[in-house]
């Protein structure tokens, strides 16, 4: 394999004390996992001490910081199973068509941008045109004549599509690709050709502003560690590189990353993955699409259009695939949503098990992305064979129910069975759950009401569920310490400001199973492995 830089090695954190992160003491709270403790002690960047306000007097001359919580709730940092992490500073920095109530109004948004960037590129994304009376995305014809000729990228919100202007097809060479269809909407592999098109001119700088952007963001949210999942149709081999050393800093979120290339060989394997710092070849890998953008692959066909969409990828592949990334000791897997999709995973992973034997199949914990549509077979062989599945509660949350962007796409009935949260944990599925921002916002605390209250009763989670499958879930995923606040463990928790007439689980988080609507927790102070990441009194 050619390579144009050095090895990045394995890509974590020390998971052992560092003597530079300050010692803090917190007093005057609520300990979560700790019924009725009160303050804790980080010396380190570990958990030293967890105990009572009358204990922490003994430790107040030792510590650097001294934290009055004033009866705030502590908790661990969260976790996001599934980011893209450029791309949401990306989002950030851009012109962000999420609100937008029409296609005149995101014409307009892009027409402002591309008066201000003054012939630089823009970027305007989150569009989802059923929110639209147009009901449809912009033509090139139509961001031609916003931008006077300018080179527009503008994904849909699933990022599994996008319209683009007739100067940024003619960059990508588009013209016909599979997924070009002449009026400047782009899937499958015309899609893939603008983002690399879009991406490549991206700077170093560039991309060190959007990671410290993201990774801001992340902080602010109460996310100690996030999951890159990163594939050659996304983003490069460099931004891998970057995203991984953005976070090793301290006082960052930590970053752990996928990469999603097909791949047949143990050696070939071992080597890409040393060479990328990545945990497996897994991510999105992607075995087909996505609702929004009729490319998730159907038993049936779409409710709105013809056809069943896209599977990407056979059994024989995926079973190969998955061989080779168990005999190297790593995590294969890959974005897999339609229920035909989920199918032709299924076979592979089991013919995979066939040749390695179930308990290797186990032990290498490999992960699918997504798994919208999931039937009992499906959830059986990832249970029966250690698959755990990285889902996003605020997939149902903003599309879901009998309504929403699903139930257009794929009728009332199988939009309710999308996003199986209850019968993925009743099966024995380990779930961990995340954003794929920035598809969605990083929310963790929106995310656990999105999954308390799936628009399938049935499909419901419990507080304390849902919140260990965003905190203590994506760290076992990812074979590190962390996800609960434990004595010797690392210092990664985080200060939450709640509402004092707030119900409370018999765990002490807040019930927000109680009521759909009741306000969420705010983060006043995030630490990562002992640093300080976000302080809110200190912005």
């Amino acid at each position: 394999m050619t390579t144009d830089s050095t090895p990045s090695g394995p890509a974590s954190r020390d998971d052992q004390s560092d003597p530079s992160a300050p010692t803090i003491l917190l007093r005057g709270g609520r300990v979560h996992g700790h019924p009725g403790a009160t303050a804790l002690l980080s010396v380190a960047g570990q958990v030293a001490w967890v105990g009572s306000d009358d204990k922490a007097t003994t430790h107040e001359g030792a510590a650097d910081r001294v934290v009055e919580l004033d009866g705030a709730l502590v908790t661990a940092a969260f976790s996001d199973a599934h980011v893209h992490l450029t791309m949401t500073g990306q989002g950030l920095d851009g012109i962000d068509l999420s609100g937008t109530a029409s296609l005149a109004e995101a014409l307009r948004l892009v027409e402002s941008a591309a008066r201000h960037l003054r012939g630089r590129p823009v970027y305007a994304h989150s569009w989802d045109e059923t929110k639209w009376p147009e009901g449809r995305p912009a033509t090139s014809t139509e961001l031609d004549r916003a931008t006077y000729g300018g080179v527009v990228y503008m994904p849909r919100v699933d990022a599994h599509s996008a319209s683009v202007s007739s100067a940024m097809a003619a960059v990508a060479r588009v013209h016909g690709m599979e997924g070009w269809d002449g009026t400047g909407v782009v899937t499958r592999d015309a899609f893939a050709a603008v983002t690399n098109a879009f991406t490549s001119a991206m700077t170093d700088e560039d991309r060190e502003h959007y990671l410290d952007l993201a990774l801001r963001a992340a902080a602010e949210r109460g996310i100690g560690l996030v999951h890159e999942t990163g594939a050659d149709h996304l983003t490069s081999f460099a931004d891998v590189h970057h995203v991984l050393e953005a976070g090793r800093r301290p006082g960052r979120t930590a970053t752990v990353a996928y990469w999603g290339q097909l791949m047949d060989e143990p050696d070939a394997v071992a080597e890409l993955s040393h060479y990328l710092g990545v945990l497996g070849l897994a991510g999105d890998l992607c075995a087909d699409g996505s609702f929004g953008s009729r490319t998730a692959h159907l038993l049936e066909p779409y409710a709105d259009a013809p056809g069943h969409g896209y599977g990407y990828l056979s059994a024989s592949q995926i079973s190969d695939h998955v061989v080779a990334c168990t005999r190297a000791g790593l995590q294969a897997g890959g974005h897999v949503i339609g229920d035909a999709a989920l199918h032709t995973m299924a076979e592979g992973f089991r013919m995979a098990a066939d040749v390695v034997g179930i308990e290797a199949m186990v032990a290498a914990r490999h992960r699918w992305e997504h798994v919208e549509l999931p039937d009992s077979a499906v959830l059986s062989t990832m249970a029966e064979l250690g698959v755990w599945a990285s889902v996003q509660p605020a997939f149902d949350g903003l599309w879901g129910g009998p309504d929403g962007m699903y139930a257009a796409r794929l009728g009332a009935e199988r939009a309710l069975r999308a996003a199986p949260l209850r019968s993925m944990v009743d099966a024995g599925v380990r779930i961990a759950l995340g954003s794929d921002s920035p598809v969605t916002t990083m929310d963790p605390w929106r995310a656990v009401q999105y999954a308390v209250w799936h628009h399938n009763e049935a499909e419901r989670l419990a507080v304390g569920q849902a919140f260990e499958a965003h905190s203590r879930s994506g760290y076992d995923l990812a074979a590190r310490a962390g996800g609960a606040i434990v004595e010797g463990g690392p210092a990664s928790y985080v200060v939450w400001d709640v509402e004092d007439d707030l119900p409370v689980t018999a765990e002490g988080l807040p019930d927000l199973a109680a009521d759909p609507d009741l306000p969420l927790p705010i983060a006043r102070l995030t630490v990562v492995d002992g640093h300080v990441t976000f302080d809110r009194e200190g912005v």
